[in-house]
């Protein structure tokens, strides 16, 4: 097939008529598929590039340096996580060996005044950062990228969904995303059974920005019955619709399963994935007004999701 893309910014430029067509179409990628690659995004290449150079020189270290920035507790959500710590596919139920993978995660940069006590022990712990020169400025500099692009990708969803093009700005006024660097080691021997490099799951949240490796396999989407890869290019995004969106479009859109797949003789490969996560206390209530979800917060969602994938 050939894989969906959108341009956000020819978008965010284009006259009505060639908006709307294509909010049209964007709406139909969600609906169809859930993932499409995005380009036209904007971000400056300069801050991937730096985030990019400062999660490789945190992998290449030895085991003792990464673990000095393991979390302190199991379900600390930040930190580094081993080889052993996770098991994607847990996530929907089904038991398999751990993920061939390891990962650096932070949280939000700043608390707003009045975070509940409930919040502030989950999603507003403090950052573990690693002490590495740069690290923690290359990597603010990413998240707030991020940040800012959720924010134009969920205005475009809106339009999208023929609401008002500032509908979702009052759930993301504080929004609890995550920023996760992974990092596959190389495979010799073949896996496990049942084990991947990311096990099949989808995503918890509103929307997914993921970067893989430019040139780099493996990510695959389930379609049909059967797995598409993804593909992988210079200067692009790969957006996912999460389970927090489906539940809010009262499955108009899909949270597609996905996976990344392991094999014997693979080269290492990197990728960031920022998870974008309305307000804690957000009121995700299906946009239809029909009774196919109950309402959840975001907050309390998202910690029950992340608590079902420890090893």
């Amino acid at each position: 097939m050939s894989f969906p893309s959108f341009d956000l910014s020819a978008f965010e430029t284009a006259h009505q008529d060639a908006r709307h067509d294509m909010a049209t179409r964007l709406d139909r990628i969600c609906r169809d598929t859930g993932f499409l690659v995005l380009k036209g995004h904007g971000v400056d290449a300069r801050i991937v590039d730096d985030v990019w150079r400062a999660a490789a020189v945190f992998f290449a270290q030895d085991a003792a340096a990464k673990q000095a920035v393991a979390p302190p507790y199991q379900g600390y959500p930040y930190g580094y996580l081993g080889s052993d710590a996770e098991a994607l596919a847990r996530s929907k139920g089904e038991d398999t060996p751990p993920d061939l993978k390891e990962s650096f995660n932070s949280g939000p940069l700043v608390v707003p005044d009045g975070a509940s006590a409930e919040a502030r022990a989950f999603c507003y712990q403090p950052t573990l950062w690693p002490d590495l020169p740069g690290f923690r400025t290359a990597w603010e500099a990413y998240y707030t990228a991020m940040e800012d692009l959720a924010a134009r990708l969920m205005r475009a969803f809106a339009v999208a969904l023929r609401l008002p093009e500032d509908h979702f700005a009052p759930f993301i006024s504080h929004p609890i995303s995550a920023l996760r660097a992974v990092h596959y080691p190389a495979t010799v021997d073949a896996p496990l059974d049942k084990q991947q490099r990311a096990g099949a799951h989808t995503d918890y949240g509103s929307l997914t920005i993921l970067l893989p490796q430019p040139g780099s396999a493996g990510l695959q989407v389930q379609q049909g019955g059967g797995w598409v890869d993804v593909p992988a290019l210079e200067g692009a995004f790969v957006i996912n619709i999460g389970d927090l969106m489906a539940r809010w479009t009262a499955d108009r859109w899909v949270s597609t399963l996905h996976r990344v797949v392991a094999k014997s003789g693979q080269p290492a490969r990197q990728s960031l994935a920022f998870f974008h996560q309305p307000d804690w206390d957000a009121e995700i209530v299906p946009l239809d007004g029909s009774d196919a979800y109950p309402s959840v917060r975001s907050g309390p969602y998202l910690m029950a999701k992340f608590q079902a994938t420890g090893v």
